[in-house]
This record gives structure tokens, sequence and C-alpha cells, in this order.
């Protein structure tokens, strides 16, 4: 069953109403949540990558976590989960599932919600987002007007 339909969300996923690069967001997060799995690769450990000096530059982790799908995570804080998806390679009903598949692995994992706003908007109006009580994806808002 999908999340969601494509024909519902078409707005959320055009770059000229959201931003190419929407914010994605798992709030209330720790130093553990970002450091899932424990295979040993060159990345630092996320509570050292977390761990920089007041004014070092802002570390970010370009990912594809699928094929086609980039995700920038920016290691911003402990406390928050941030990244950013292109929503260029997001289009149509394939898209759409494979960021709803995203967003559901992330949450699950967690076992948290995993929201999306707008690029540059207020975290406290998500438009979509993972809902850990209902164990899937969900719309948050209702789409723009003429969306």
């Amino acid at each position: 069953m999908q999340d969601l339909r494509w024909d519902e969300v078409r707005s959320f996923f055009d770059p000229d109403l959201m931003g190419a690069l929407p914010d994605v967001f798992v709030p209330a997060a720790s130093a553990e949540d970002w450091q899932q799995g424990a295979t040993a690769s060159p990345l630092p450990l996320a509570k050292d990558a977390l761990a920089r000096p007041v004014g070092a530059e802002l570390a970010e982790l370009r990912a594809w976590p699928v094929p086609g799908m980039l995700a920038i995570f920016r290691l911003t804080s402990a406390e928050e989960i941030d990244f950013d998806i292109d929503l260029r390679e997001l289009q149509g009903q394939a898209g759409v599932d494979t960021l709803c598949g995203f967003l559901a692995e992330i949450g699950r994992e967690l076992r948290k919600p995993v929201l999306m706003t707008p690029e540059g908007g207020s975290q406290a109006h998500p438009v979509l987002g993972f809902d850990p009580a209902l164990d899937r994806v969900v719309l948050m808002a209702a789409p723009p007007a003429g969306g």
C-alpha cells in the first residue's frame, strides 16, 4: 500500500513551490540516533563530528541512499538530525514512493517522526512526514492553492 499518492502531493514535490532542497528533520534526536549501524567506515563517529569547536566549518555528508536520490545531511547538533533531499530527482509516483520509503526507514529505525518542510520553512509547520504511531508517511498540511 502506498503512503501517499502523486496526485495528492504533486505540489509538495514542485521545486518552484517547495525549493529544490526541502528540509527534512528528526526532532529530539541524540548522537546515538546519528550513529546507526556497526560497520566500520572511514567517517568519524557521529559524536566526534558533532563536537566541533565554535566557528568551525559545518560538517556535511552527501549520501545516495538509493540510486538517483541525494540526501545532504548537515551535522549541526546531536539533538536534531537535519538533511535536505533534492526534489528534482523525486518526480512522479516513483519519486513519492522512494521518499516515503526513505523517511519510513529512518523513522522506524529511530522510532521517531521524520518531518519535511519547504526549503527554509518553519519546523513548526511540516508538510508531510513519517508518523511512528501510524507507521507510515502522512500529509501534515493541505497542498498549496493551485498545486
